[in-house]
């Protein structure tokens, strides 16, 4: 019998379940980490805009624990996340990003998906669920309204952004007061 010491009782890896991410400065992060609320570095979740820097997260688990109406989780310069809780009953709000796409995602909860092409024409309506992507095309009028039992848990993605860097809005009242007419465009 012959040894080939290169191809005979090699080690098998099974590297697929613990991928591997560098965080900066240099520490390890695992993606399928067997603590799912934390980030790649170890730490906890911190609800802020982390910026253009480079970022490894469960979108999944930090979007379920997100209580505030609105906060940006990542704003870069062609690119924006951010994480919303809308309470029972409550919608986003009918609004128009003329030069801005937007794609939304449903983590938990339940509502109604409307669009159109003007602010009294929404003739594009979709029941959205768990695991439900929304995907609006810029100058496109649009709301989302929680017709669930528990708060609807979302994170959205714009291209470019459309909030300030560090945006945070608790409620729906802040957000409406900080961007007063901003997104409200006319038809």
């Amino acid at each position: 019998m012959y040894y080939i010491p290169y191809y005979g009782n090699m080690p098998m890896y099974n590297y697929g379940d613990h991928l591997v991410y560098w965080t900066l400065p240099y520490q390890v992060g695992y993606a399928n980490s067997a603590e799912p609320s934390r980030f790649s570095n170890g730490g906890s979740i911190e609800f802020k805009d982390y910026g253009a820097q480079p970022l490894v997260i469960d979108l999944e688990n930090a979007t379920k624990q997100n209580d505030t109406y609105r906060t940006a989780l990542w704003t870069g310069k062609n690119l924006q996340i951010t994480l919303m809780s809308i309470n029972v009953g409550d919608n986003i709000g009918l609004e128009v990003h003329p030069n801005v796409e937007q794609f939304l995602y449903i983590e938990q909860g339940e509502g109604l998906a409307q669009m159109g092409p003007s602010k009294s024409n929404l003739n594009y309506e979709r029941r959205v669920y768990e695991n439900y992507a929304i995907v609006v095309p810029a100058g496109t009028w649009h709301n989302l309204t929680n017709t669930g039992n528990v708060p609807l848990k979302l994170y959205s993605i714009y291209a470019p952004p459309n909030h300030p860097f560090g945006t945070v809005h608790v409620t729906k009242a802040d957000a409406e007061a900080s961007e007063a007419g901003y997104g409200h465009g006319d038809e």
